[in-house]
């Protein structure tokens, strides 16, 4: 059975963005990024509206741009080809490549994508999906990068979350502060 891994960044205070949706203060840290790529190989992505018109709007243009970062290149071209399914009240459409739209039960869709073939799927930000998601007992693994900053206010990652046990797989710190935390689901969750 394929895995949920939440891939998210979030403040030492809980949020994952900030009162107005913003995540300026995320700190972006190549060493950080090739270290969380490492830990996982999804070919799926599970996105909520929002979250998904942001990539939208900026990672398809990344990997046309010749003047963009190498990294960023390759993190777009990969993107790019994943499978990007979104969840979503009020969208009609998608037009990012390989993204598909989807409406109904959200639970049942994803206990579906977890039974498919494929690699594992994976969730960046979309904080509402991974409560949902959370309290279904459907994610199987969290990669948390908790940047060094007190936002204060915003929107808190585990907002709602039942009580849940989890396993630390590994906590490895950089130079930016960042500090990454791999969980999964503790044996005697759920």
């Amino acid at each position: 059975m394929r895995k949920i891994i939440v891939f998210n960044s979030m403040s030492l205070d809980g949020y994952y963005t900030g009162p107005n949706g913003e995540i300026d203060w995320f700190i972006h840290d190549p060493e950080v990024d090739h270290a969380a790529h490492q830990r996982m190989n999804p070919d799926t992505i599970l996105f909520g509206r929002a979250t998904y018109q942001m990539f939208e709007s900026y990672w398809p243009q990344v990997a046309m741009n010749p003047n963009a970062p190498e990294g960023a290149r390759l993190m777009a071209d990969e993107l790019n080809q994943m499978t990007k399914v979104v969840f979503s009240t009020t969208l009609t459409e998608v037009n990012w490549e390989n993204s598909k739209l989807f409406h109904g039960n959200l639970a049942a869709k994803v206990r579906k994508l977890k039974t498919d073939e494929g690699a594992d799927i994976t969730i960046f930000g979309s904080g509402t999906l991974v409560q949902q998601l959370a309290q279904e007992g459907l994610i199987d693994e969290y990669l948390l990068l908790v940047m060094p900053v007190v936002v204060g206010g915003g929107k808190l990652l585990f907002k709602d979350v039942q009580k849940t046990k989890l396993e630390r797989l590994e906590t490895k710190s950089f130079k930016s502060g960042v500090v990454l935390l791999h969980y999964r689901i503790g044996q005697d969750a759920g």
